[in-house]
């Protein structure tokens, strides 16, 4: 198995000169760790003593002990090292000029999941606004894409289901490293802040996250292992209605159903060119916190039996208009609010483009669906092979 190194491994292990006595701050949650678990800040604090000033924390806060989206962290005391915790997911998503003022640098050391909808990335670039406005620098500490790097899937993000689950037209799956994001956020979408990014060592495109030789710690809640990441890009739509995602059982995302899901009825609607990759194994399951909270629910489990070929978003479309239309009755869409969204319907924000669900509830059939997206996703791809950091 290869070893890869992170951003933060090479960045500690020969800590650049041009940071001396500059004052750091760090963006980081639990996943911010070495090999070896130690956490990031401890790393920091050994390379650069009495530097670190201050500690930043993305949605679900700094220990990743926040369930779901709209349950916010507040600004804390780290109690390891004394220093502020300032949280991006509460009062504020956006850095302010106070919480920026004890810095010069900010380092961003945090575990992206390949996925548009996962919030952490828009909390770097708010950041990079910041820095740009007031006048600090970023270093991103580059982390595996858990997908791998190879394939990208579905439909860039309109402009209008712009949110803080969607800023930038990228598709569902974006196939890059956050150092990569990040570059792209600067130079293609137009942030423009002092950015650098310290690239892993060892790290292919190809390469899953079992296959970096890395540990896994759960960014959040219910991705807690790279299994559940590897479902997430398709399985998250499940959040725009009331179907479970499997929050509230141990195996959330990878899990998925409702009290009125027949599942053997429902894979009859399934293309089984869909199935590419995966076993669908029927089960019930009964969650014990979030949607149908102490009610059995059927449906499946996603075994995932070949990530080459397994096409998440896909997948999981095909099972949303096969739920749509077989449980008109019982099947409904979660209203607002979203993710700090008031008005538009969280699916269409989950989507990325209001379109893609209309066409689903009209019964076109998925390839063509699909088939649309196709040469907005390849200009996409073209462009971000120009910003490769690795291959």
């Amino acid at each position: 198995m290869t070893s890869v190194k992170t951003g933060l491994e090479i960045f500690c292990e020969s800590p650049p000169a041009s940071l001396k006595n500059q004052r750091i701050g760090l963006l980081c949650n639990p996943a911010s760790v070495d090999r070896h678990f130690t956490h990031a800040r401890e790393r920091i604090r050994q390379a650069f003593p009495g530097q670190l000033k201050a500690l930043y924390s993305p949605q679900h806060g700094f220990y990743a002990e926040r369930q779901d989206n709209m349950i916010e962290s507040t600004d804390r005391m780290d109690p390891a090292t004394g220093l502020p915790v300032f949280s991006l997911y509460g009062g504020t998503r956006v850095p302010t000029v106070a919480m920026m003022a004890p810095i010069d640098v900010m380092l961003v050391d945090l575990q992206d999941v390949g996925t548009r909808v996962y919030t952490f990335i828009y909390t770097l670039s708010y950041c990079m606004e910041a820095a740009r406005e007031y006048g600090k620098k970023i270093i991103v500490l580059d982390r595996p894409n858990p997908l791998g790097g190879l394939r990208v899937e579905g439909n860039p993000l309109n402009p209008d289901c712009s949110s803080f689950v969607g800023r930038y037209p990228i598709p569902m799956r974006h196939g890059l490293t956050i150092g990569e994001l990040a570059v792209l956020f600067n130079t293609r979408f137009g942030i423009d802040c002092d950015l650098e990014v310290v690239c892993m060592r060892g790290w292919q495109r190809e390469m899953t996250f079992s296959q970096t030789g890395l540990p896994w710690v759960a960014p959040s809640p219910n991705l807690p292992t790279p299994t559940s990441a590897m479902v997430y890009p398709g399985q998250v739509i499940w959040e725009g209605t009331n179907i479970s995602e499997g929050r509230g059982t141990t195996q959330p995302f990878e899990l998925f159903g409702a009290p009125f899901v027949v599942p053997n009825q429902l894979v009859e609607e399934i293309d089984t060119q869909l199935l590419s990759g995966t076993v669908l194994r029927p089960v019930e399951f009964e969650p014990t916190s979030n949607k149908w909270e102490g009610h059995a629910c059927k449906g499946f489990q996603i075994h995932v039996t070949d990530p080459r070929v397994y096409s998440p978003y896909a997948l999981s479309l095909g099972f949303y208009q096969a739920a749509f239309h077989t449980y008109p009755d019982h099947f409904a869409y979660k209203q607002a609010p979203y993710e700090y969204e008031y008005q538009r319907l969280p699916m269409d924000l989950i989507l990325g483009d209001r379109q893609i669900r209309l066409q689903i509830e009209a019964g076109k059939p998925l390839t063509d669906i699909i088939s649309s997206w196709q040469v907005p996703l390849s200009a996409y791809t073209n462009m971000i092979k120009t910003i490769y950091t690795y291959r």
